[in-house]
């Protein structure tokens, strides 16, 4: 079973996106390592330049449900007001070519 934890960020304000790319480089080993993840990535979207979304892999679904209940109080502390941020598990159920 994959299960990813998606990490979805809005940063509106597009001075805000070099310094929230910055924080984010450092802040995912972080997070791979206290969430328990087998891996992680990130990506901005190319049709909403203000749009971030991070994953993080887990190899069942009781540790990815325990990562989304972590407070983020980090992100919280830095980008409250600058950066929303919604997260969701979703457990993968097709993938092709496999």
């Amino acid at each position: 079973m994959q299960v990813l934890l998606i990490v979805h960020a809005e940063v509106p304000n597009e001075v805000d996106r070099t310094p929230f790319d910055q924080w984010f480089d450092r802040h995912m080993p972080e997070a791979l390592r206290a969430f328990g993840a087998v891996r992680a990535w990130r990506t901005w979207s190319r049709t909403d330049p203000s749009k971030h979304t991070a994953f993080y892999e887990f190899s069942n679904l009781e540790t990815a449900n325990a990562a989304i209940q972590s407070p983020g109080n980090e992100f919280d502390a830095k980008w409250s007001g600058r950066a929303t941020r919604t997260r969701d598990v979703v457990e993968v159920v097709q993938r092709l070519p496999d």
